[in-house]
């Protein structure tokens, strides 16, 4: 995805875990939206779940959070495990599991950890990948919010 492009339509999911399937415009129209992809066999996203639980309960009422599970390989698609390793990390936020790749697809996004933060009208406004680059997260999840940053 490009910046600026709209968030594409949520196509059905594996499966909706913490949530009742959302729709794209649950996601959009009120409420700036952070898209993050994970998987279950993925030692980054693993250590970067604690900042992305932090983002969730401190932006709690300012921001949509959302979790995608994308299987990098066959032991990935259990469900099961996805579930186990949720819990285990405290992923409480909605979590679209995405067995069939097709929001992978949707948005083109190869990486895990990815993040995608689309502003309230679902344009997004900012993309990165990789464990790293937490700051510069919250400083883009900031700017959109209108936050002041220090």
């Amino acid at each position: 995805m490009r910046l600026r492009q709209p968030m594409p339509e949520l196509p059905e999911a594996t499966e909706w875990l913490n949530s009742e399937a959302l729709t794209k415009d649950d996601l959009t129209g009120n409420k700036p939206t952070l898209i993050h992809f994970w998987s279950v066999s993925c030692g980054l996203c693993k250590e970067a779940m604690p900042n992305v639980n932090e983002f969730r309960d401190e932006y709690e009422k300012d921001l949509n959070v959302v979790a995608v599970h994308m299987p990098r390989s066959e032991k990935d698609l259990d469900l099961e495990k996805i579930k186990e390793v949720a819990e285990e990390h405290g992923i409480t936020q909605p979590i679209y599991v995405d067995n069939q790749h097709a929001l992978t697809d949707a948005f083109e996004n190869q990486y895990v950890p990815a993040y995608y933060v689309f502003d309230e009208e679902g344009n997004l406004r900012h993309f990165q990948a990789g464990g790293g680059g937490m700051k510069m997260l919250r400083k883009r999840v900031d700017r959109v919010l209108g936050v002041n940053q220090k």
